[in-house]
């Protein structure tokens, strides 16, 4: 008797999303709130995959802040779109401040993406991919960071009338978060492992004006500090003007609250700063700087600057070189001035040409070299508390309570101690230093 093998039929892999982020730290936060929501959902997702699928749902969350941003953002959406001309992914979605700023432009250019959504379409972007917002998974987030760490958003948007900046025509005004609402999501964090929060925002100093109407940075800080497993607090995106004071108290306060703080200045030519509508003088950003180290005598303080802003004459620049120079910053970064339409300056001619521009960071960042090398060379023969972010190689890589993720200082150990583990904090004796680089051993 003929035996008939039945057909198998394979079952049909189901769609995942695939996330790609751009831009900020913001950025990220946002796409683990939206990756925690898909997940909420039963739906597969992963973060910035290697292997494509066909049946893939792309979402790439972008970023417009600056010239290079948005092309790398336009860049990514075409190189997706491609493969899904291709047959090699299933559908391209794009998010984020880009697609909040130019979603008639880039749709009329870019037929084949499949939806475009702004900064605040989460519920119709979930609805897209056959989601539902759950509002019960408030602040849950599936990290894209190690575990050890998470950049912690506590407001959303901006109020300042800064003329060369685009984020509150992508971001919208300012937004503070309820305090009560952080410490529950600090603590959902601390109990999943998480040891140091990154607050960030467009304007940490800002936090709760709209909320509570006074500036409640400090006691938001004092209520995360009180949280059980989380060993550091870090600052990033403090704003001069109307600099809330009492943090620096809490700071000295408390243990866990990093001697760092992250402040944008942008420049200090008097002219520069009122063009650029900062609110504040030569000066006053002196005297500030001066305030803030004398109160918390070894805070490590990070800026950066722009160069090439409209009208900046060589008088302007070789004002701000000479003020890098004797402020002795410890982590500073430099940009070339970006002319964003719909901006206050852009109204203003881009006077100065690109490679003026250019020239300008290189000499800004050659000075901050030698003075990032001379800070770390004072290090040398010094202990350390250091937190362990990855393995590499031969080395373990961690930072100290004065270095942030991804942009600053670097600790390097030798892999081969058994002390060390990623995530952990170990003491570290300083024993050589470089430019960006530490090199040091564990002390028992």
């Amino acid at each position: 008797m003929e035996v008939r093998k039945k057909n198998k039929v394979e079952p049909a892999v189901q769609p995942r999303v695939n996330v790609v982020t751009l831009g900020c730290s913001k950025n990220t936060y946002d796409s683990e709130i939206l990756m925690g929501q898909l997940k909420g959902n039963h739906i597969d997702v992963v973060h910035e995959a290697n292997n494509v699928r066909e049946n893939d749902i792309v979402v790439i969350n972008t970023c417009g802040f600056i010239d290079n941003a948005k092309q790398e953002s336009i860049d990514t959406i075409l190189q997706y779109s491609d493969l899904k001309d291709q047959g090699k992914v299933g559908k391209v979605i794009v998010t984020g401040c880009l697609s909040q700023r130019y979603t008639p432009e880039l749709s009329a250019e870019i037929k084949n993406v499949d939806a475009w959504f702004g900064t605040n379409d989460l519920q119709n972007l979930l609805q897209s991919v056959g989601a539902n917002y759950k509002y019960e998974l408030l602040g849950e987030r599936l990290l894209t960071t190690p575990s050890h760490f998470a950049y912690f958003k506590i407001a959303e948007g901006c109020n300042r009338p800064c003329s060369f900046c685009a984020i509150p025509l992508m971001r919208g005004k300012h937004i503070s978060f309820p305090i009560e609402e952080l410490v529950k999501n600090a603590k959902n964090l601390a109990k999943n492992g998480t040891k140091e929060l990154v607050l960030i925002a467009q304007d940490l100093t800002y936090y709760g004006l709209d909320l509570y109407n006074e500036r409640k940075l400090a006691d938001l800080l004092r209520n995360l500090s009180d949280v059980d497993g989380i060993e550091w607090i870090r600052l990033q995106y403090a704003y001069p003007s109307g600099f809330p004071m009492e943090i620096l108290d809490v700071m000295n306060e408390r243990d866990n609250i990093c001697k760092y703080l992250d402040m944008p200045l942008q420049h200090i030519s008097d002219n520069m700063l009122k063009s650029m509508r900062r609110g504040t003088t030569k000066q006053k950003t002196i005297d500030l700087v001066n305030q803030i180290r004398d109160k918390v005598p070894n805070i490590a303080m990070r800026t950066t600057l722009i160069c090439g802003y409209p009208g900046e004459t060589e008088r302007d620049f070789e004002e701000m070189k000479e003020w890098v120079e004797e402020t002795r910053f410890d982590r500073l970064g430099c940009f070339t001035y970006s002319h964003e339409e719909k901006t206050q300056a852009f109204d203003l001619e881009d006077d100065i040409p690109q490679e003026v521009k250019e020239q300008r960071v290189e000499e800004i960042m050659d000075i901050q070299q030698g003075i990032s090398f001379e800070l770390n060379q004072e290090k040398v023969g010094n202990t350390y508390k250091v937190l362990i972010d990855k393995k590499e190689g031969d080395y373990f890589i961690g930072r100290t309570e004065f270095d942030s993720p991804e942009v600053d200082n670097e600790v390097l150990l030798n892999a081969s101690t058994d002390y060390a583990t990623v995530g952990s904090f170990v003491n570290v004796e300083i024993q050589r230093a470089e430019d960006f680089d530490l090199y040091g051993r564990i002390v028992k």
